[in-house]
């Protein structure tokens, strides 16, 4: 599924919400790596110290929720806070929660840099569990090599300050670019795969989803470039057994499919019922 024409998406301006704003009532959140709390105390690199210090205003004293993204949060004390240096007490260790499952792996097609942006930044608040930037037949950036480090890091922050916004409990993993071949090959060794395609044939999101095993811990989902999949994509995707999947008679553009796609797939999966459970009345 792709999209076709129009104007893309211009960069995030002003009015946007700043990835670390938490809801009111709500610590802000920091992820960090686990190796960085021992001993019941938390070192942060310098990078979330100055965030803290300039952006946030913070003090010692106020607290913070910090997650290792393995699964665990420590409701934090910032004990001191310097330009380059913040170290906090940890005064509860809890499992993290906020996570969905089955989990969703995004396979989403290589975009223009604000467009693919967009797509880790809400896919994220969504639910999804992991992005692999596919390289395909019909994709604006001609090859994957061209995804350097420094992209990488850019798009593993984009992804770990939207995972802090929105509550998520573990930080998805941004992997490395892969050509479609590889893609699918790595896809469906681990899991049941669907592909959103707009042409002939294509199944209905229940109905691929009722044809899947029960209790599958992952599912990977394709979304094409602008201009959609190459036929020879899809021909290798139908001959891997990759359910081809629409959204409707309607065309939507890559980065819209990007984001509808996972949510939509994680709606039907039960994973967005309400936080206690109930339903209204």
């Amino acid at each position: 599924m792709s999209g076709r024409g129009g104007r893309g998406h211009q960069p995030l301006g002003p009015t946007t919400l700043p990835a670390s704003s938490p809801s009111p009532g709500r610590p802000h959140r920091f992820f960090v790596d686990p190796a960085r709390v021992a001993g019941g105390i938390v070192h942060f690199p310098p990078d979330i110290a100055d965030q803290m210090r300039r952006v946030l205003r913070m003090s010692p004293g106020d607290t913070v929720l910090v997650l290792d993204g393995a699964g665990w949060e420590y409701v934090t004390t910032i004990e001191r806070l310097g330009r380059e240096e913040a170290i906090g007490r940890v005064e509860v260790r809890r499992q993290a929660t906020g996570e969905p499952r089955p989990r969703v792996v995004l396979y989403q097609a290589l975009l223009r840099r604000e467009k693919f942006e967009i797509v880790l930044q809400k896919a994220t608040e969504v639910g999804v569990a992991g992005f692999v930037p596919v390289r395909t037949a019909r994709s604006l950036i001609p090859s994957a090599e061209q995804v350097d480090a420094r992209r990488q890091e850019r798009w593993r922050r984009i992804v770990r300050e939207a995972a802090e916004q929105s509550g998520r409990g573990l930080l998805p993993e941004v992997h490395a670019a892969a050509d479609f071949a590889a893609a699918v090959r790595s896809a469906v060794a681990a899991g049941p795969t669907i592909l959103l395609y707009e042409g002939q044939g294509c199944l209905a999101l229940r109905q691929a989803l009722r044809r899947m095993p029960p209790a599958v811990g992952s599912i990977a989902l394709f979304v094409g470039p602008e201009g959609g999949f190459a036929d020879e994509e899809v021909a290798l995707a139908v001959e891997r057994g990759i359910a081809l999947v629409g959204l409707g008679p309607r065309i939507l553009r890559s980065e819209t499919a990007g984001i509808v796609g996972p949510a939509l797939l994680l709606y039907e999966l039960g994973a967005m019922e309400p936080c206690d459970g109930a339903s209204p009345s």
